[in-house]
C-alpha cells in the first residue's frame, strides 16, 4: 500500500517555519515511510501588522485560514504557538497533542543589557501584549510602554529604529531562533506572570480523524498538555482574550500542579494574583475554580470596565 504525505499547515513567519520544521523532523524520525511536508498559510494577524492585536479581533486572526484548511482538508495537522490560539475551536477540530514546553517566560531585550530595575525613569518599552503592559506599569508605573507588533526579527529590529530603550518577548521564541544570546533579563514570574500557553507548540487536527490521532500520540507530552489544559481553563472562566490583561501559569512537580492566575486593569493600578495547588488530573476543574476566584477578588469589575 502506498504510503501517504502528511501535509502541516503553518504561518509563514521564521518562528512559525522553525515550530512546523521541529513537529515535521518528530513526524519523520517516529514514521520514515511517511513523506511530511509543509504548506504555508497567509493569516489575517499576518496581513494586519500595524495595529494592536486587541483592537482587530484578537488571536484567532492567527489561525482563521489555518482552521480553515484543517476542515476543508487541504491540510492534516495545523502547528500552533499555544499562547496564540482562540479558547474555543471548531467543533470538528481539537488539539491532539502538546510538545513538551520551552521555557515560558519572558524575556528583556535591551540597549546595553540593562536590566528592567535599572532602566531609567520614563524608559520607552516595547511591547504588544496588555499582559505584559499591565503588569510591568503596576511594578513601574514610570515606564512609557510603547505598542510592537510584527515578527521576532521585526520587533527587536525596532529597539534600534523606534528609539526604544527595551522590549519584551517571549523567551521560548528567542531560544527557538537561537537569539538567547540578546536577552539582558529573564524577567521573574512574579512581575510578568506569563500568559496562558506561553512557549508550549500544540498540534491541531480534525476530531475524528483517528489515523491523525494515532500518528500525534507519541508527540504528546502529559504534563505539557495538562498544564495547558489548567491554564486555559482559568482564561475560559475570565472569558478573556488578548484584550483583556490575564495571566496564567501552572507547573507540575510529581503529581501535584501548582496553577498561579491573575488579571489586572489595564494601567496596572489593580492586580488580583493567585495561587492554587492540586492534583493534576484535576488540571481544568483547578483552572476552573481559579478563575472563579479571581473574579470573586474583583476580577468581574475589571473585565465589566474593559469590556
Amino acid at each position: 500500500m502506498e504510503s501517504r504525505k502528511i501535509r502541516i499547515g503553518s504561518r509563514g513567519s521564521p518562528l512559525a517555519l522553525w515550530q512546523a520544521n521541529w513537529i515535521k523532523a518528530q513526524l519523520a524520525s517516529r514514521n520514515p515511510d511517511t513523506p511530511v511536508e509543509i504548506v504555508i498559510i497567509k493569516t489575517s494577524g499576518d496581513n494586519i501588522r500595524d495595529v494592536p492585536l486587541a483592537k482587530i479581533g484578537g488571536k484567532g486572526l492567527f489561525v482563521k485560514e489555518i482552521e480553515e484548511a484543517l476542515l476543508k482538508k487541504d491540510i492534516d495537522f495545523a502547528v500552533h504557538s499555544m499562547k496564540d490560539m482562540p479558547i474555543k475551536f471548531p467543533f470538528a477540530l481539537c488539539i491532539a497533542a502538546v510538545a513538551k514546553r520551552e521555557n515560558p517566560f519572558d524575556a528583556l531585550i535591551s540597549k546595553d543589557k540593562v536590566k528592567l530595575s535599572e532602566l531609567p525613569k520614563g524608559a520607552k518599552v516595547g511591547t504588544g501584549s496588555l499582559r505584559r503592559i499591565s503588569q510591568l506599569l503596576h511594578h513601574r508605573p514610570d515606564l512609557k510602554l510603547i505598542p510592537l507588533r510584527g515578527n521576532l526579527e521585526t520587533r527587536i529590529k525596532k529597539l534600534e529604529t523606534e528609539g526604544l530603550d527595551a522590549i519584551i518577548l517571549a523567551e521560548a521564541g528567542l531560544i527557538r531562533m537561537g537569539w538567547d544570546d540578546k536577552i539582558s533579563e529573564i524577567i521573574s514570574p512574579e512581575i510578568l506572570l506569563p500568559a496562558m500557553g506561553q512557549g508550549a507548540v500544540g498540534i491541531e487536527t480534525r476530531r475524528h480523524d483517528v489515523d491523525n490521532q494515532i500518528l500525534l500520540a507519541d508527540l504528546d507530552d502529559e504534563n505539557t498538555h495538562l498544564a495547558l489544559d489548567a491554564e486555559r481553563a482559568v482564561v475560559a472562566r475570565l472569558e478573556g482574550g488578548c484584550n483583556v490583561p490575564i495571566g496564567a501559569f501552572a507547573t507540575i512537580a510529581d503529581d501535584e500542579m501548582t496553577l498561579q492566575g491573575l488579571v489586572a486593569s489595564l494601567d496596572g493600578k489593580t492586580l488580583h494574583k493567585k495561587e492554587l495547588r492540586g492534583n493534576k488530573i484535576d488540571a481544568i476543574a483547578l483552572g476552573k475554580e481559579l478563575g472563579d476566584a479571581l473574579l470573586d477578588m474583583g476580577g468581574d469589575q475589571i473585565m465589566r470596565e474593559i469590556h
